[in-house]
């Protein structure tokens, strides 16, 4: 399909509730669905086991001391790994999310399967949010990521929602202050583990909002931006002083949404940069979206906050 969502069965792997996605694919659902709801409704109710791997030589079926890891609804091969790879089911990525939605702390938003169910994700959003500048709403979620492929570790992480134009934000401020945990297939999956890990708490939020405060409060001039521009979108292989991605970031940093929010502050610079991660850059907003929560533009969107504050601090 054109897209990077799913098809199993003749149906599409995602579920979603509130506004359409990009796509307009998958299953519209309520907003107050349980995460076994959720799974069902985002047709990722499927299992998968490791069955021994043979080679045929000389005649001979030979065990290559690895196995292929099978999906038991279509028999498919999602991958090959090691021996000692331990699964992780859906369902138990689902059930992580039981005691947050039973306190009403955070409700089921999007799942789904990307790479033909290699990639397993579920979104739910927290009931905490906060506002700045008159009216510039950051949303907080929680993003769970199950892979089924044989290299990529089970990843939980806070990922804050700049709503006015749908930003994805970045809660890293460096490696220390970075709100995920992941976990290698070659450990069993602890759910109370990685909850105490990951400190489900209001002040994450809140110190978010005094750093995004911090720099709508300090003001770029026209020779800092194109320097902070630079730095995050460098040029490469040219002569050329500032590379095309830099020189649309100064074009659209007027343009975005958003743009009247702490307008001529290191925020509006840093949400140019989420801006072209997650709206222009990029083959697709597919190929967006995989980039922005798993590939190079997660570490540039960290680049760049991490950037801001510097030259918001040198302002």
């Amino acid at each position: 399909m054109a897209h990077m969502i799913e098809m199993l069965d003749g149906k599409v792997s995602m579920a979603w509730a509130g506004e359409t996605p990009w796509h307009g694919l998958g299953t519209q659902v309520p907003n107050d669905l349980t995460p076994e709801q959720m799974l069902k409704a985002a047709n990722l109710d499927w299992t998968v086991t490791p069955v021994p791997a043979f080679a045929e030589i000389g005649g001979k079926q030979v065990d290559i001391g690895r196995s292929a890891l099978v999906r038991d609804r279509d028999n498919k091969i999602l991958d090959v790994i090691t021996n000692d790879w331990i699964p992780n089911q859906n369902a138990a990525a689902f059930e992580f999310f039981n005691d947050f939605i039973a306190a009403g702390e955070m409700e089921m938003h999007t799942a789904g399967s990307l790479r033909d169910g290699q990639i397993v994700w579920a979104l739910a959003k927290v009931k905490e949010a906060f506002d700045l500048f008159g009216g510039d709403t950051v949303e907080s979620y929680l993003l769970f990521t199950n892979p089924h492929k044989y290299g990529h570790s089970i990843d939980v992480r806070f990922t804050p929602i700049r709503v006015v134009c749908n930003n994805t934000l970045t809660l890293s401020l460096g490696t220390k202050s970075e709100k995920m945990v992941k976990v290698s297939h070659r450990n069993e999956f602890n759910a109370e583990d990685v909850k105490e890990t990951l400190g489900i708490a209001k002040e994450k939020l809140v110190k978010y909002k005094e750093m995004a405060a911090y720099l709508g409060s300090k003001r770029y001039t026209e020779e800092s931006i194109v320097d902070y521009f630079t730095r995050i979108f460098p040029v490469s292989g040219s002569k050329k002083e500032v590379s095309k991605n830099a020189q649309m970031a100064m074009d659209v940093i007027d343009q975005q949404p958003g743009a009247k929010f702490a307008e001529g502050s290191w925020w509006q610079a840093f949400n140019a940069v989420t801006f072209m991660t997650d709206h222009v850059i990029g083959r697709s907003t597919d190929t967006r979206l995989q980039s922005s929560w798993y590939g190079f533009n997660k570490n540039l969107k960290t680049k760049a906050l991490e950037t801001a504050v510097e030259f918001a601090d040198a302002a």
